[in-house]
């Protein structure tokens, strides 16, 4: 039995058998242009034929998988267009004689060579999405086919060195049973995917698994990041008995998803879903959602080649709400910068974007991104249950600065006579450790808070917790980040503010009892997660897990955290 650690990139199970995954290349003809016109015309050619492609994939991608995972090719086609890859291509043509094959080619790779020397995981796992695409436009001229996935018959255990979304949209769900990827990270295409769409997932890890065979027999843990290459007898027993387990689980959490999350001891809490786009929406109530605790806006700005204006906007915000109604909605405003740029303006060059000008700190600098926005979520929050949500906020400072452009805003929509509201709740994102610091002074001036775990642990412990060399580092149940957490809630309480969560960690099941016994109020979470969240939490009695909690606290590892929450959770649930 070989056993392999990666990093857990989708929850669940999968027992079955190794199917390996060869990703295809095209070869480059060795040929001069005999004609730079002609292979001007040709490449023209092949990159419109990509683009309808990649709008095809678009619409696939919805269908399967949600808004989230169709704006991989939405953002695939503007990189397609992107002036500067085009002009870069035609340069080699007519400078250089060379065919359109080795043209695209070359400046495909000149971009993803530089993507992937900037000191970020995010932005070089985008290195892919070119690599993908020149992929794509080198089979139009080649008249090359992609077999992709054509020879899996069987339901299987995918193993790849990585997916591109070109790979990932042609899985079939039916035959998948799990995806081990050896490079990528939890923010690549193939762990999103396998998020969406419920399939168990593990990355990284030093395997090499060039002589492994197919229909070799495997085991994948995705909750533990773990992966049994031909398991024994004994292991195969263990995880039989969790998966059949599991699967019984699932089907006992949806019966009861839309029934509300209140402890054994009759305390209520929201839990509530995280989307980005309207199909989402629509999902999320079916799931069990009691409204939306975090609604991403970017893929408002990065599927397309320019700015959305305020009215589309508006219309995208009232079509969500009403998919929520009567439900309540939290709309983040604008984060972009870090791993997110628009095609339509370059952001500066820097040598940390993740503690550079993004979020709010790049509105502030760019307002034309951020009033049309402010503006939409005013007219829409009229009459309905929508609050607007300030990320990145690391002192009172622009705090008071976001609050001022917000009532501007209101001025201008007072001025041209268009009916807004008037009173709107805000909150801010807790992701930076002086906002966590300083949530009692913060309190009086916001009406809610939301812990985003995901950068508040990267911040917290100076740690990338999607580099495999640090991840381990950056542990949401760390004591550290669980104080600070603590510490945001109290000042809250203190003021009577409500806070919420909607990192990572809020669905996490160990860290529920916790942050249930800290005083947390809202879960927002992946729609998927709700009915097992609410399941665990009706089984709990928030007396327990205050004591859990407190004892949590002043652990002096994550390890002892787990420990604490793990018996507490076997305790109820062998009652």
């Amino acid at each position: 039995m070989v056993t392999i650690q990666g990093i857990p990139a989708s929850t669940g199970i999968a027992i079955g058998p190794a199917y390996i995954y060869k990703q295809e290349r095209i070869e480059i003809p060795e040929k001069k242009a005999e004609s730079a016109d002609l292979e001007l015309e040709r490449l023209k050619s092949a990159i419109a034929q990509a683009e309808n492609e990649l709008s095809t994939l678009q619409k696939t991608a919805q269908e399967r998988a949600g808004g989230e995972e169709a704006k991989i090719f939405a953002a695939h086609a503007l990189m397609l267009a992107d002036p500067s890859l085009q002009r870069f291509s035609q340069a080699l043509i007519e400078s250089e004689s060379q065919a359109a094959e080795a043209a695209i080619f070359q400046a495909g790779e000149s971009f993803a060579k530089k993507l992937e020397q900037v000191p970020d995981e995010l932005i070089q796992q985008r290195a892919i999405d070119i690599r993908d695409i020149v992929q794509r436009v080198l089979r139009i001229l080649t008249g090359s086919q992609n077999s992709g996935f054509s020879d899996l018959a069987k339901p299987s255990v995918i193993f790849a060195d990585d997916l591109t979304p070109s790979d990932t949209v042609q899985l079939d769900k039916e035959l998948t049973l799990g995806i081990y990827t050896k490079q990528g990270s939890r923010t690549s295409h193939a762990a999103i995917l396998a998020r969406s769409l419920g399939i168990p997932a593990v990355i990284g890890g030093e395997y090499e698994f060039d002589t492994l065979e197919n229909d070799l027999l495997i085991i994948l843990d995705g909750e533990k990041g773990l992966v049994q290459i031909d398991p024994s007898e004994k292991a195969l027993r263990k995880y039989e008995e969790k998966r059949v387990q599991a699967i019984k689980e699932q089907g006992k959490n949806m019966i009861g998803a839309t029934d509300p999350a209140q402890t054994t001891d009759g305390v209520r809490v929201e839990v509530v879903a995280n989307i980005g786009g309207v199909a989402d929406a629509q999902s999320a109530k079916s799931f069990g959602a009691e409204g939306v605790g975090l609604l991403r806006t970017e893929f408002l700005f990065l599927e397309r080649p320019e700015m959305p204006s305020e009215e589309e906007q508006y219309q995208i915000y009232q079509d969500i709400l009403e998919a929520l109604n009567p439900y309540p909605v939290i709309l983040r405003t604008l984060d972009i910068g870090g791993d997110k740029n628009l095609p339509y303006f370059s952001l500066p060059v820097e040598v940390n974007p993740f503690l550079g000008l993004r979020a709010v700190r790049l509105c502030f600098e760019r307002p034309e991104l951020w009033i049309p926005q402010l503006k939409a979520a005013l007219r829409a929050a009229y009459g309905k249950k929508l609050r607007v949500m300030f990320p990145m906020i690391a002192n009172l400072g622009e705090l008071r600065r976001a609050k001022s452009v917000l009532e501007s805003c209101k001025e201008e929509l007072r001025n041209d006579g268009l009916p807004f509201a008037e009173e709107i709740e805000v909150g801010i994102m807790v992701e930076i450790p002086s906002a966590a610091l300083l949530a009692d002074i913060f309190a009086p001036e916001v009406d809610f808070f939301s812990i985003g775990t995901n950068d508040l642990s990267q911040y917290t412990f100076a740690a990338d917790r999607m580099n495999p060399s640090v991840a381990k580092i950056a542990n949401p149940l760390d004591p550290a980040l669980l104080r600070l957490i603590k510490y945001t809630i109290d000042g809250a309480h203190k003021h009577g503010k409500r806070v919420g969560m909607c990192g990572e960690l809020a669905g996490e099941p160990l860290a529920i009892p916790i942050l249930l016994g800290m005083g947390l109020d809202e879960f927002s979470i992946n729609p998927r997660q709700i009915p097992a969240a609410k399941a665990l939490i009706r089984q709990l009695s928030m007396s327990d897990c205050q004591d859990v909690a407190e004892k949590a606290l002043n652990q002096e590892s994550a390890e002892k955290v787990v420990a604490l929450s793990q018996k507490l959770i076997q305790k109820h649930q062998n009652r």
